[in-house]
């Protein structure tokens, strides 16, 4: 019998890299485009043998049966996906496809049980954990997680022989242009994470209200004898509870929370926390990734970890081996001069806040210096406000262009100089630095020592200056 091929239009993605792996390993023949940049996923595309066609061609589909594409390079306007379309080739979307992959129609299997990690923060470092904890306790669950190598664990998509399947959920539309359902709504899970609900993407949603609205909807795609856990100090999660007939278990830190996480403490790049579950000390945690917030997020990890059988001591042994994710708080090195640098995915205000502050718990005596790329036109004009007191943690702010979206277009009302003019009235450092040959140059100038600990931060390519400034000799003409 032939085997199935499916093409991946911009599959160095962090959505896509991961389903093309679960395709691999699941028996298709993979293939897949993308530009001739360097990605954070070259790495996981690279151990898993598969090599991106560089550009996009009608050319390259050949004999495929199926085409996935992102949102990205032009969504359905890419060439690749018109050929595709042309020739009665079925398309799906990034968030069609993991729809598909968690029912199990794809593979022939129907006995797949959905696990969707939704919100609006925290959904990476959430599905991490679950898959590590469910991998390392012998489930060997599938997975599908948005970003690249995750040391605990290997490569971010894996195809399993286990019932569960794994997914981060995404929030935002399935075709910016042409689709604008989101993302998650195409996934019906058995159990359900919520981290949290706050404003982002401003391009799709008009503000909290709206977010909150789609996470309601999507309880609706829940199994009718599913799970939600929930974090139960979120303002929306009476709202999101009473939305809900299943069974809601909820942590956080009030008492009234089903879990909840008691105290946290930090040491040598790890936190250590306590857990009570229904009025029962679970004991001390450890996770190799600082954070009051990782740990937030392990503890609902731990609430679905034990609903679905797993033994707490699996639990706490599995958690010992997970240090975070590509670009998540990720300890990098040192600088030349000493300087530990550390690269973090933070682009929203509440995420910046949150790792500052547990970077300044961690390293109290270290002097802060965080290189912040705002992301998209878009969110930074919406959020210029939040954005302006997000950097309270930091002892010197260094603020780079803003990386654009390919969705959207320039807006000439909003700049990184707007928001340093702005921050530099209520921070006692701010610098803009347009580009990154810029900020590598001032950083090796500063000779900053082992005094100083230096943060990159954003969504776009600033993890770029972050290996640049830990080599031993930086290089100052890289853009």
């Amino acid at each position: 019998m032939k085997k199935k091929h499916i093409h991946f239009v911009g599959i160095k993605g962090v959505g896509l890299a991961p389903l093309a792996i679960i395709a691999k390993e699941a028996g298709f023949i993979v293939s897949g485009c993308d530009v001739d940049e360097e990605f954070i996923t070259d790495e996981l595309l690279k151990l898993s043998r598969i090599q991106p066609i560089k550009g996009f061609s009608s050319s390259h589909l050949g004999n495929v049966d199926m085409v996935i594409t992102t949102g990205a390079h032009g969504g359905f306007d890419n060439p690749e996906v018109q050929e595709a379309k042309k020739g009665g080739i079925k398309v799906l979307t990034h968030g069609e496809a993991v729809g598909m992959f968690m029912k199990g129609e794809l593979f022939g299997r129907f006995d797949m049980t959905g696990i969707s990690v939704v919100g609006s923060h925290g959904k990476t470092t959430t599905t991490a954990l679950l898959a590590t904890i469910f991998s390392q306790s012998g489930l060997d669950p599938s997975y599908t997680i948005g970003t690249s190598i995750i040391p605990s664990i290997g490569a971010s998509g894996h195809y399993g022989n286990g019932k569960y399947f794994i997914a981060e959920a995404d929030e935002y539309a399935t075709e910016p242009a042409y689709n604008k359902t989101p993302k998650l709504l195409w996934q019906y899970p058995s159990i359900a994470v919520i981290t949290n609900v706050d404003f982002d993407h401003p391009d799709v949603f008009k503000n909290e209200e709206d977010i909150a609205m789609v996470f309601r909807k999507f309880l609706g795609n829940i199994k009718r004898d599913g799970i939600l856990v929930l974090y139960g100090d979120d303002p929306y999660a009476a709202f999101l509870k009473k939305s809900f007939p299943g069974k809601t278990i909820t942590y956080g830190y009030s008492p009234q929370n089903d879990f909840v996480l008691r105290k946290a403490r930090f040491g040598d790049r790890r936190t250590f926390f306590w857990v009570e579950a229904l009025g029962t000390n679970l004991g001390e945690f450890c996770i190799h990734v600082i954070g009051e917030h990782n740990a937030l997020n392990a503890t609902g990890a731990i609430a679905v970890s034990l609903e679905v059988g797993i033994g707490i001591n699996k639990i706490k042994k599995a958690l010992m081996t997970f240090s975070g994710s590509k670009r998540r708080c990720e300890f990098i090195g040192q600088s030349r001069f000493g300087s530990i640098v550390i690269d973090d995915y933070a682009h929203h205000p509440t995420e910046i806040k949150k790792t500052l502050i547990a970077l300044k718990k961690a390293y109290p005596k270290k002097h802060i210096v965080c290189i912040f790329q705002p992301h998209t036109f878009s969110r930074t004009k919406a959020l210029f406000n939040k954005f302006t007191h997000a950097f309270s943690d930091a002892d010197e702010v260094i603020l780079m262009d803003i990386y654009p979206s390919l969705r959207e277009e320039p807006d000439p009302e909003i700049t990184s100089q707007f928001l340093a003019n702005k921050m530099s009235k209520i921070h006692k450092s701010v610098t803009f630095l347009s580009k990154a040959c810029d900020v590598i140059q001032y950083v090796a100038q500063k000779e900053t020592d082992s005094s100083s600990l230096i943060v990159t931060m954003g969504a776009g390519d600033i993890y770029k200056i972050a290996q640049k400034v830990a080599q031993k000799k930086p290089s100052v003409s890289s853009q």
